[in-house]
């Protein structure tokens, strides 16, 4: 429960929404706890057909009588102890210092009626049906109060719980965009997704139980067990013995539930997952005709996250018979005794005091309402465990997130970086996904400014990680990578990614206007300096005639309104307009056909003058605009030299070569 207990943290920044919640969830209770308690009169005066104005006449006498009978005993008492043996002055001093206390008692109920007794005088009826009137009128009042403060409540929860959760999600993912590239590489998306909307929805749930029934229930409790308390306090610890046992069971409800669900939640991010890889392939799995492969394995996803269910279920069925048993058998062990003391007309219970004077069944009546009233309350506490395990261990999922440290970071003492003019340089980098697998081994490499330098080699030697390490989205293993002399993890990581631009094999728009996918990451440019970066990108004349609202038009998600190459295009215009020192070119040109390529290939060309330019590239064309290509090989620089040189003495680049030329002649 500790990192619940850090969510309840964030939502006591509302102080005046928690406080409000607190002042009305205590009103319901002294009002529910008083139209308990207000049946007293009921019983005890008006079906006995008296006024209260003789019932409060009557118990000023009966205080009055009973302290004088007190003060009676205390002459022969003190005239015995004076004369007494050693042996029995203390059981003569225990009598006296009883009837003196019974003395005390008895004059202060005597002042507490006699206080009373002038205001029911002026304002209470003589005749009984009609004061039964007024104490209806008074407890439908009270009801109606009552019911204003919950709905009041219930409102103020429902504030606290939304902007406890609004917080927490705003954290998340903020949380989520400071984290390594490679985390959602490595865990998934859909794991996120899940931790984002299931867990973080039954963190919700859990706030609003404790923000309002685990506030508002105990209050009702505690209201009621004072009124049971006022009338025998003795006989409520009676009751209560066996409220230990209730607590031991309930405690390992919790441990059961928490488990159970956890592993539902973990479930419920396959389920994710499987949803993901299914909708985002839907292409390849009506290609192959594997949609019965994705209803099996969706059907064992989806079943297990229902074993899991039913187990939250059986334990959660369990709750309630429990708290309703032990209810029962805290009422059981009031009845037998209090019914005993009343039919007896004792004060004593197995040699045991349990009251100081003979309960009348009026009173009793009362104390058995008074544990009704609080067992009610118990009842619906039960109903909200399984919630708050659930609250419980999506907490805990989601501070696992929260307080995951990313692996690369910002310096404590960043150094500053002007626009970028000399180098770039790789110096004997290691880099490895998992322990002892590396994927780049002690690659060293000199990009002079101005350079652009082509990456070749088959897939999987790491062309695309050794580019991923310019703007960080990993950190070397070992070895540095420096630009203009500064290593990058002395940078700060906003400093460094302003002066790189970054086109890659997949071009990702969002759903938003052409505008705004434009300038992203130049939010302030004005729409005239959009309009040029798309004109340099030969994309101004295809938004201005096809597409419906020009720049104004919505892309769609992952801009599937448009095509790979119009796509590609938009893509471009966003790094024109970014106009970075550094820019990667990460197979820019390969998903899209070869007239979109040849349009982009001359933009570049006059774009990557007087920039460091790194390709990752297998396409002929574009080796063309290379000042230099190096070949790797299985994490390893193979070779380095100019198209001609290569071909001459690299047996790799050769192959290579050969079969781009072989692609080029089948795509004509």
């Amino acid at each position: 429960m500790r990192n619940f207990g850090r969510v309840l943290l964030i939502c006591l920044r509302y102080r005046f929404s928690v406080l409000a919640s607190i002042i009305c969830a205590i009103a319901v209770g002294a009002l529910w706890g008083g139209n308990i308690g207000g049946a007293l009169p009921v019983i005890q005066v008006v079906f006995s057909g008296g006024s209260l104005q003789q019932w409060v006449d009557e118990e000023i006498e009966k205080a009055d009588q009973a302290a004088a009978e007190c003060q009676a005993l205390l002459g022969p008492l003190r005239r015995q102890l004076a004369e007494a043996e050693p042996e029995s002055r203390r059981r003569l001093q225990t009598e006296i210092a009883a009837a003196e206390l019974r003395i005390d008692d008895q004059r202060e109920a005597a002042a507490k009626y006699r206080r009373l007794k002038p205001y029911i005088d002026k304002y209470l009826p003589t005749d009984p049906f009609q004061t039964l009137s007024i104490f209806v009128g008074v407890l439908l009042l009270g009801t109606l109060v009552k019911s204003l403060f919950l709905v009041a409540h219930q409102i103020l929860v429902a504030r606290i719980a939304q902007l406890g959760v609004f917080e927490l999600r705003n954290l998340f993912f903020r949380r989520s965009l400071v984290m390594d590239v490679a985390t959602f590489s490595r865990e998934g998306v859909s794991d996120l997704m899940s931790r984002f909307t299931h867990d973080i929805q039954n963190v919700a749930v859990g706030l609003s139980a404790v923000f309002g029934k685990l506030i508002r229930e105990p209050a009702k409790m505690i209201f009621s067990l004072g009124l049971a308390a006022y009338i025998c306090w003795r006989l409520l610890i009676l009751s209560l013995v066996i409220a230990p046992l209730a607590g031991w069971a309930i405690r390992w409800l919790a441990r059961m539930l928490k488990r159970a669900n956890r592993r539902a939640m973990e479930e419920m991010a396959v389920v994710y997952a499987n949803l993901e890889e299914a909708f985002r392939g839907i292409k390849v799995v009506k290609a192959f005709t594997m949609e019965r492969r994705e209803r099996k394995r969706f059907h064992a996803n989806i079943k297990r996250y229902y074993h899991n269910a039913m187990r939250i279920a059986r334990y959660d069925a369990l709750v309630h018979p429990v708290t309703e048993v032990m209810g029962i058998l805290i009422v059981a062990l009031a009845i037998l005794p209090g019914a005993y003391l009343v039919l007896q007309g004792g004060t004593h219970l197995l040699g045991i005091r349990m009251s100081d004077e003979p309960l009348s069944l009026p009173w009793l009546l009362i104390f058995y309402g008074a544990l009704i009233g609080a067992a009610d309350p118990a009842r619906k506490l039960s109903d909200i465990f399984a919630q708050l395990q659930g609250a419980a261990a999506a907490s805990d999922r989601v501070f696992a997130m929260l307080d995951r440290e990313a692996s690369v970071r910002d310096p404590q003492r960043p150094r500053r970086l002007p626009r970028h003019r000399k180098d770039l340089v790789f110096d004997r980098v290691t880099f490895a996904y998992q322990p002892g697998r590396p994927v780049l081994r002690d690659v060293s490499l000199r990009i002079e400014y101005g350079e652009t330098v082509a990456i070749v080699g088959p897939s999987g030697c790491g062309k695309s990680t050794l580019a991923s390490l310019i703007p960080r989205f990993a950190d070397p293993t070992s070895g540095q990578v420096r630009l203009d002399g500064i290593p990058l993890d002395q940078l700060r990581l906003r400093t460094l990614r302003r002066q790189i631009g970054m086109v890659s094999q997949d071009p990702l728009l969002f759903n938003d206007t052409v505008l705004n996918n434009i300038r992203y990451g130049t939010p302030h440019a004005s729409l005239d300096e959009v309009v040029q970066a798309a004109k340099q990108a030969h994309a101004h004349q295809f938004i201005e005639r096809e597409l419906a609202h020009a720049y104004h038009t919505v892309v769609g998600p992952m801009g599937g309104q448009l095509s790979g190459g119009q796509r590609q295009r938009i893509c471009l215009a966003r790094a024109i307009l970014r106009n970075p020192a550094v820019l990667i070119l990460d197979e820019a040109t390969s998903q899209i056909d070869m007239e979109s390529e040849q349009i982009i290939q001359r933009v570049l060309e006059h774009f990557i003058r007087g920039r460091t330019v790194l390709m990752v590239t297998h396409r002929l064309a574009s080796l063309a605009l290379a000042d230099r290509i190096v070949v790797m090989e299985d994490g390893r620089i193979l070779d380095t030299g100019t198209h001609v040189q290569l071909l001459a003495r690299c047996s790799l680049y050769g192959r290579l070569h050969q079969i781009g030329c072989d692609d080029l002649q089948r795509s004509a």
